[in-house]
């Protein structure tokens, strides 16, 4: 990645709905000189892809917990995402080095259905015991920098 793809990767976060003409502006190249880098971005997994960025209390998800997930013997981390995916208010997973195996971000409707989505963690077959902490609010959320600071 050089310092124009970086710049168009800027751009892209800054505003995903941008042509490749407005991004050719910024980084003055041609809006098909544009295409093929952000094909090549695409192809390489830099970009991953274009989404909207929803607010999830917009749409009754405002509840969210982070739960590390302590399991029983040694679980690859593979079977600890098939055993996550069917549950819907886990948004992100991830595995962590320390004492838990992995940490669990869920969003629920209200505390009801946050407790319930806990409920339902706790029961997966690989889970010996979860530690939550409930989110109180969001001090700060952004997308990665295009460059490394």
């Amino acid at each position: 990645m050089d310092a124009i793809d970086q710049r168009i990767v800027a751009q892209l976060v800054k505003d995903a709905r941008s042509s490749y003409a407005e991004i050719g502006k910024v980084v003055s190249l041609s809006a098909p000189a544009v295409k093929r880098r952000v094909d090549r971005l695409l192809e390489t997994g830099v970009l991953r892809g274009f989404t909207a960025v929803v607010n999830p209390e917009a749409l009754g998800w405002g509840t969210e917990a982070f739960v590390e997930v302590f399991c029983e013997s040694n679980i690859s981390p593979d079977r600890i995402r098939q055993r996550l995916e069917p549950l819907p208010e886990v948004v992100a997973a991830y595995t962590v080095s320390g004492a838990a195996d992995a940490i669990v971000h869920l969003r629920a409707a209200n505390i009801h259905h946050l407790e319930d989505a806990l409920e339902r963690l706790r029961a997966v077959d690989m889970v010996s015991r979860t530690v939550s902490t409930v989110v109180l609010s969001t001090l700060l959320e952004r997308p990665p920098a295009p460059e490394p600071r």
